[in-house]
């Protein structure tokens, strides 16, 4: 499929096109960030979701007409029994939360994504926009295509697909082949700067509408998943689950299931999980391949965690350290196991990178005692290059040396350790105050010259979950 863009005689240079980038994104979005900025270093993010988003109900209306939400909430009685027999041979008698799984799997297009992509291009169906373009490797292009699709929009997701050999990853190939089969167009590059610069241009030159993934549509789409949540938990277990676990990368899903909770009334603890790809850059041409993880992992979450507004929006509405108490990383290896571990004990089989936050709920239900609920909220879809066997012989075609041992010894783009044994599956903490320190100084980086106000203040710790107190005093060690 191919469109026919407006002839604009302009600068296409890369200097030029990143000079006009907010002019771009207002007009493919159709929102002024502006008028929620303070003028410094605070913005009203509170009121930019609830004014450029839409109510719970309305949210839920909206993705119903398109199949969107409502999936199963499912009981892993067999990876339960799993996690208490692995707790007992680790000296924790009695413990084990029950596991539950929120298949997400179960949405067109096979991920959670589609409550995003549904919101996104209902806006721009609303808008009168003819088409939509996002910027993605990942599930939400194929989430985005299938809902442009039932829309009667145009579509182009643009992938960061291969390295400077031209060499894809298999599950980032199958994601193009899946746009295409619901009508896409699929733009392919290699990794570097460029994808935000084409992302631009295109939108520019064709006139649709940003299905960014950080934008307050994108984002207050996930809602419906946290609400869903709670209520299924007080229609079958009469209370709420104990702890929420969700995969983190760019932040939307774990903010906007987080955001979906509080809406709802649930009181349930909210913690992110992420591949440990500590040593390895998502920008690096050699590295690109040895991650043998799309997304879920912590070469997007730390980043996108503390420095939130380095997304394709002015002001992203993913702000994951407003919501996430504990941070849990696991190993590369370890989740494969889990993946295969829920085929053969559960009957389902899903991606691998969706799996991600189930091993941490694994490994963190060992912690809890048995009458506890754990929740891995979300699924993907596998298949072809997605399947977890790809991504294995991938890793070996890479130079990666995978092999079974204990998943402690594994180094990021060096080898792959899948566990020995499951007891071995561990899932560690990253730390929290490590992480709002950044974010801080991350902010006021990006503000050179400009003196916190009081309302700056209060805007840090709330973007941190911390007080004054704390923000001040990582200012005084800034400054």
């Amino acid at each position: 499929m191919s469109f026919v863009v407006k002839k604009i005689m302009k600068d296409n240079s890369y200097n030029a096109v990143m000079s006009r980038k907010n002019d771009i994104m207002k007009a493919a979005l159709g929102i002024d960030y502006s008028i929620y900025e303070s003028g410094s270093i605070a913005f009203d993010y509170e009121r930019m979701m609830k004014e450029t988003a839409y109510s719970l109900d309305e949210m839920k209306t909206i993705q119903a007409a398109t199949h969107v939400g409502n999936t199963p909430l499912i009981e892993a009685h067999n990876l339960t029994a799993l996690a208490r027999k692995c707790a007992e041979k680790n000296g924790q008698k009695g413990m084990g939360a029950r596991i539950f799984i929120k298949d997400e799997a179960c949405n067109p297009a096979g991920s959670f994504k589609a409550r995003r992509a549904a919101i996104a291009c209902y806006q721009a169906k609303k808008m009168g926009y003819k088409g939509v373009i996002a910027a993605t490797s990942g599930n939400y292009g194929a989430a985005v295509a299938s809902q442009a699709a039932m829309l009667g929009l145009q579509c182009i997701i643009l992938q960061e697909c291969y390295d400077s050999r031209g060499v894809g990853q298999p599950e980032i190939i199958e994601k193009a082949r899946k746009c295409e089969a619901f009508g896409a167009e699929v733009v392919q590059m290699t990794v570097g700067p460029e994808l935000f610069y084409k992302h631009l241009l295109l939108l520019e030159e064709t006139g649709f509408f940003n299905c960014s993934l950080y934008t307050p549509f994108g984002i207050a789409g996930i809602e419906t998943l946290g609400a869903e949540i709670h209520e299924q938990f007080m229609q079958s277990e009469g209370r709420d689950p104990d702890v929420v676990i969700c995969t983190e990368a760019g932040g939307g899903n774990l903010t906007g299931t987080a955001r979906g909770l509080r809406v709802a009334g649930a009181k349930s603890h909210v913690y992110g999980a992420s591949v440990n790809l500590s040593g390895l850059s998502m920008a690096s041409d050699v590295q690109f391949n040895k991650k043998s993880f799309t997304t879920g992992h912590t070469g997007f979450g730390v980043p996108y965690a503390t420095n939130p507004d380095h997304s394709d929006v002015p002001r992203s509405g993913a702000r994951p350290l407003r919501y996430m108490e504990r941070y849990l990383i696991v190993a590369q290896g370890s989740v494969f196991y889990i993946t295969e571990a829920l085929s053969t004990l559960e009957g389902i089989e899903r991606g691998p990178a969706g799996n991600t936050s189930l091993t941490a709920a694994f490994a963190f239900a060992q912690t809890l005692p048995q009458d506890a609920i754990i929740v891995s909220q979300e699924t993907e879809y596998t298949g072809a290059g997605k399947h977890h066997q790809p991504q294995i012989s991938f890793a070996r075609e890479n130079g990666i040396d995978v092999h079974f041992g204990n998943p402690a010894d594994e180094v990021p783009g060096t080898n792959m350790v899948l566990p020995a044994a499951p007891e071995l599956i561990k899932a560690t903490d990253m730390d929290m105050e490590r992480l709002h320190t950044s974010l801080i100084k991350h902010t006021l980086k990006s503000h050179p010259g400009v003196k916190p106000t009081e309302e700056d203040i209060a805007f840090l710790a709330e973007e941190t979950m911390s007080d004054k107190d704390f923000v001040r005093k990582v200012i005084s060690q800034t400054t």
